[in-house]
């Protein structure tokens, strides 16, 4: 779809007020855009400044929205009694996290057996024997990009962390040097790529295949890892930063810990390291089927080999076949107890619930949104404001992640947002997927104090907050821009 102004059409009738509301506000699209404005600030000033949790923050705002835009008690919660009365809540909750929970929940646990198994120390240690001395960062950035796919930010940094130790220290350059590429693979993978949760609630938010999401997060997320790459080899000739001992000796102490974790987890590594082959596999397994699935129907007619490849390349089915090739290759082939892997993987699943809840609440906001009519009332607005929707998506992402500083909560408010948008324009699979990629590059703009990310970045590698604002926030600032750029330049041909 051609990058032009949205509307040039008469705008939409305004749904008319509900009744039955405890706050109803003046009727009409200027009382409806009132209530979005108001639902915004409300949002930013629970989760700045009163730091509430980002699930309670939402589901507090879609509540204050849908009551002040005139929805009654019973079509927010339902009633108590059996009835045809729908809960927005209730749906909203339920009809995202049916999709999103299983995707997200199969990844971690696949991530965490590439993690516990060394797979992570093998790929890096072999591509820096790959590229050499002197193409270290290179090998470091790599790492970061398919080391990212599918394991979540933070855990990538815990695991990579006493690789760039070494690598820095090897070579007596700065840390900057090494830490940037790592961390621009790691960011890249994060926010553009599933099974990573920013990415799958969108999708699942905006109704798209996975298979459209994975080829777009390709199509910019590439180029744009490559420009950070670029700035990260430029930033560290300039900004220096030693390998300081305490981190050398804080990574032999994570490096324990692993070890005492795979200890009560009952698993005895084997001295062989795993083949590269195998993590490669592993990786690259749900992708393949995934992308197969979703352009079977443009390839093939309907028959039962395109059955076959759409039920083996559907999302739940790709990811389950990831996760049991990564149980017998890397634990029980390699002497892991069934036992182990039930920890291993039950373990994992427990830093997951707060990125659900978020993400259900988000979906909670945007069906809130849309049966209130606030949704319609926002479309009608950014229609005649002219501005292309990816523009728009963009945009709104962009300030609501430097405002309050989480991703996951830029993301699903903005696409709960702009999802009225994209239905009324009968917009395709492939536009609305880089739609989400738009969202998704603004979800990372300028990294800064009021995100853990930028902490945990100047602790790990024993960078300044000055400095960190000078690499890390710069580098995430490269990373946004440059995605927006190749998804908005896409989009003129698609």
């Amino acid at each position: 779809m051609p990058l032009i102004p949205l509307a040039a059409t008469a705008p939409a009738p305004t749904p008319p007020p509900h009744t039955g509301g405890l706050l109803t506000i003046i009727p009409g699209t200027a009382g409806l855009l009132t209530c979005a404005a108001l639902g915004i600030v409300l949002l930013l000033l629970l989760i700045i400044k009163v730091r509430l949790q980002p699930f309670v923050a939402l589901l507090t705002v879609s509540i204050a929205v849908g009551l002040a835009a005139g929805l009654s008690v019973t079509e927010l919660f339902g009633t108590v009694q059996k009835s045809d009365a729908v809960s927005l809540i209730e749906t909203g909750m339920g009809g995202t996290l049916g999709h999103v929970a299983i995707i997200i929940g199969l990844g971690t646990m696949l991530g965490a057996v590439l993690e516990v198994s060394g797979g992570a120390e093998v790929l890096a240690s072999r591509l820096l024997n790959l590229f050499g001395e002197k193409r270290a960062p290179l090998a470091m950035g790599l790492t970061g990009l398919i080391f990212g796919i599918p394991v979540f930010f933070d855990v990538g940094i815990f695991v990579l962390a006493p690789i760039v130790y070494a690598a820095a220290k090897r070579g007596g350059k700065s840390m900057v040097l090494y830490a940037m590429p790592l961390l621009a693979g790691l960011s890249m993978t994060h926010a553009f790529l599933p099974p990573h949760p920013g990415p799958v609630a969108a999708a699942g938010l905006l109704h798209v295949q996975l298979g459209w999401v994975i080829l777009m997060g390709i199509v910019c997320g590439i180029p744009a890892v490559l420009a950070a790459w670029g700035w990260a080899a430029w930033i560290g000739k300039r900004v220096f930063v030693p390998v300081p001992h305490d981190m050398v000796e804080a990574a032999d102490e994570a490096k324990a810990a692993l070890a005492e974790e795979q200890r009560k987890a009952g698993v005895t590594p084997t001295e062989k390291p795993v083949p590269l082959g195998t993590v490669f596999t592993i990786i690259g397994t749900p992708l393949v089927l995934i992308l197969l699935a979703t352009f079977s129907s443009i390839a093939f007619a309907p028959s039962t080999g395109r059955s076959v490849i759409e039920f083996f390349g559907h999302p739940f089915v790709a990811l389950t076949i990831a996760l049991l090739l990564a149980y017998y290759l890397l634990g029980i082939r390699r002497g892991w107890s069934r036992k182990s892997l039930e920890k291993v993987s039950t373990a994992s699943l427990k830093p997951v619930g707060n990125i659900l809840l978020v993400v259900g609440a988000g979906g909670v906001f945007g069906a809130v949104l849309k049966g209130s009519g606030v949704a319609q009332a926002l479309s009608d607005t950014f229609n005649n404001v002219g501005l292309p929707v990816i523009v728009l998506a963009y945009l709104i992402s962009l300030v609501l992640r430097v405002a309050q500083g989480s991703a996951t909560v830029a993301i699903v408010t903005t696409a709960g947002i702009v999802a009225p948008l994209l239905t009324e324009g009968h917009h395709s699979q492939a536009f609305t997927a880089l739609v989400i990629m738009a969202i998704s590059a603004g979800s990372i703009f300028a990294s800064h104090v009021n995100d853990g990310g930028f902490w945990m970045v100047s602790k790990y590698f024993g960078i300044t907050e000055r400095d960190t604002l000078k690499t890390w926030t710069v580098l995430e600032s490269v990373l946004s821009v440059a995605g927006f750029a190749v998804a908005a330049i896409v989009s003129l041909f698609v």
